[in-house]
């Protein structure tokens, strides 16, 4: 027995069509005649032929996490980690410049003409004559701030909407973040159909996608989803074990 094949055994113990498979694991028909014949060539890679296994694995009633041992024992293991010391490595040492002391002698010669020159104009103009104000050239002077007027009620002033921008809360804009409490597959586009991210999300990692108008979700399992859209928690997007697809827009732009 192989892997495909015991996949192709337990879909039709389950009573499932190659096409009622692909709807319930948004897995190509196509696809998944491959994998049924040990052909993973067409799954773009180690990574993406581990989360069809698993994805598929689960609908069926198979374990994924030994399916995908099992592909990964007939395909030379899981890939190690790599060091990051032994990828980045500096060629040159870096040279840091020596800091300079100030030159403290034409700095007090300045100081010195500066008040001769003070003292000069002072004797010749005299006691009762007002002299001119010196500013330095380089020291523009600073008008006093204008009073501004407080914002209208029911519109945000500047800090208020510098506050929306950070969290992501724009008119035009969704920020959608979920949280995997288990690994499940998830397909995210945006309203347009642009393709942001499909594929499995391992048990508890985060992701965070940003879209103009709003994102159309497709989740493996409704329940193993912690969701929040512009930072606002929505809990999960329905019940367990479900394939659900739900759309999130943004919301109507703030008139100022």
């Amino acid at each position: 027995m192989s892997i495909g094949s015991d996949l192709a055994e337990a879909r039709r113990a389950a009573g499932l069509t190659v096409g009622q498979l692909s709807a319930r694991t948004r897995v190509r028909e196509a696809l998944i005649h491959a994998i049924e014949r040990d052909d993973f060539s067409q799954c773009g890679g180690d990574f993406y032929a581990r989360g069809h296994i698993r994805n598929i694995a689960k609908v069926v009633g198979l374990d994924p996490e030994a399916m995908v041992h099992e592909y990964d024992e007939l395909h030379g293991g899981v890939p190690l980690p790599v060091r990051a010391a032994s990828v980045f490595q500096a060629d040159t040492p870096i040279k840091i410049r020596e800091n300079r002391s100030p030159n403290w002698t034409t700095a007090m010669a300045v100081a010195l003409a500066i008040v001769v020159v003070f003292g000069v104009v002072k004797a010749m103009g005299g006691e009762d004559t007002p002299t001119a104000e010196v500013r330095p050239a380089s020291v523009p002077a600073v008008p006093p701030p204008s009073a501004s007027p407080p914002d209208a009620p029911g519109k945000p002033g500047p800090t208020r909407r510098a506050a929306s921008l950070a969290t992501g809360e724009r008119g035009d804009q969704v920020v959608f973040q979920v949280k995997a409490k288990r690994s499940s597959w998830i397909d995210v586009r945006e309203s347009g159909g642009r393709k942001l991210f499909s594929g499995m999300l391992e048990a508890g990692k985060t992701s965070v996608w940003k879209a103009k108008k709003g994102v159309k979700v497709t989740f493996g399992d409704g329940g193993a989803f912690l969701l929040q859209v512009n930072g606002k928690n929505l809990g999960t997007a329905g019940p367990s074990g479900q394939i659900l697809n739900r759309s999130y827009e943004a919301p109507a732009p703030q008139t100022r």
